[in-house]
């Protein structure tokens, strides 16, 4: 295992990768593993209980659904919803068909959006959920970028802007991380009007990224995408960009 995946794994990521102005407190419920940032004035002591709570609800819903329909888990493209579906399913199924990926590529963009919209009297709010993020803010941030041994790697970020939020930001790796992707970019992060959006959409960025020369397909398709704002994709020492993508040095 490489340090920079040991860094997945463990999580290590988080503690560079937080706003100062803002409270932090962990969920973890089986895979679905949150870091949740909201202002000072919003945290109550007992805020991660009920958020614990009602993960736990959600993913006991998701995990029923998918043992009567398996083909939910395992499908790399869209798959028809069956009735009942929990509403984590009908989020994941409307991203999924937009990106034209399987539906569990929204998951984590998926819980870290629910879990955000929980939090509605908190002004600022970032749920972070293994690197997928859910972004409600007052204010300017920055999101550091992750990307394996390329050299952009932590040395540059992209700014979020208020006007912009509620929005998801999530980024897809074929070097880095433990998500499957059958491409090798270093990172294919996309912004999206909603965050179920943008994790189906960066996986299906990133499974067109092979090597250098194949950036700008990933561009043109998540450009071609609506609902997606921007794009940016690294490989190696190359980079492409769409949209709303402001780069700042780190």
């Amino acid at each position: 295992m490489t340090d920079m995946n040991k860094d997945f794994v463990h999580r290590t990521y988080r503690g560079s990768h937080q706003g100062e102005d803002l409270v932090y407190f962990q969920v973890k419920v089986k895979q679905t593993d949150l870091s949740i940032g909201v202002t000072r004035e919003s945290f109550t002591p007992d805020m991660a209980r009920q958020i614990e709570e009602r993960v736990n609800r959600w993913r006991a819903g998701l995990e029923t659904y998918i043992d009567s329909h398996p083909e939910f888990l395992s499908s790399l493209e869209p798959v028809s919803l069956k009735p009942g579906a929990p509403e984590i399913a009908r989020r994941m199924s409307r991203a999924s068909r937009l990106a034209g990926v399987g539906p569990m590529a929204a998951v984590a963009g998926a819980f870290a959006e629910a879990v955000g919209e929980l939090l509605t009297d908190c002004p600022d709010v970032i749920v972070e959920n293994g690197g997928d993020l859910y972004i409600k803010t007052s204010r300017e941030r920055l999101v550091g970028v992750i990307a394996g041994l390329s050299p952009f790697s932590n040395r540059v970020a992209v700014r979020v802007l208020p006007e912009e939020s509620p929005l998801g930001i999530c980024t897809s790796s074929g070097t880095v991380g433990p998500s499957i992707s059958l491409g090798r970019a270093d990172a294919a992060m996309v912004k999206a009007i909603n965050a179920p959006l943008a994790d189906a959409v960066a996986t299906g960025a990133g499974n067109r990224v092979l090597g250098k020369d194949r950036l700008m397909a990933a561009v043109n398709y998540a450009q071609s995408i609506a609902g997606v704002t921007g794009i940016l994709v690294i490989k190696d020492d190359q980079l492409a960009a769409w949209g709303s993508i402001e780069l700042v040095k780190l």
